[in-house]
């Protein structure tokens, strides 16, 4: 696996053992009320970084050009600003970081798209 297909897969895979030792944390305090936070690091980092990342890896001639890096830009900063701006809204504080961090998930979500049907619309059908 090479590219961006390998970074997204390690993001990943940091997201998810990330998620892991908070939901031990969690577990081991009796603490579930940032159990919001925990559910999007483990679907937006975990699941959804990780589909990207197969994604590149079987069609890699989508990784071409600049979008995908823009792709990658745009989902990593999601995940990083999302979650913390979650724990921040969670505990009452500002909610800006979460719009921000939900805004740029969205964008790479469409970007994500975008690639797709790129990629699709040059693909030809096979027999």
């Amino acid at each position: 696996m090479r590219g961006i297909a390998f970074y997204f897969l390690c993001a990943a895979i940091i997201a998810v053992l990330v998620g892991m030792a908070w939901g031990i944390q969690m577990s081991a305090a009796g603490d579930h009320k940032l159990s919001g936070a925990h559910a999007h690091l483990n679907l937006v980092g975990w699941v959804t970084l990780s589909i990207f990342a197969f994604y590149y890896h079987l069609v890699p001639e989508a990784q071409a050009g600049w979008l995908p890096k823009l792709h990658l830009a745009c989902a990593l900063g999601g995940v990083v600003l999302l979650v913390p701006g979650i724990v921040m809204a969670i505990q009452g504080q500002d909610m800006t970081l979460a719009k921000i961090g939900s805004t740029l998930t969205l964008a790479s979500m469409v970007l994500f798209l975008i690639v797709v049907l790129r990629q699709g619309m040059q693909r030809p059908v096979a027999a």
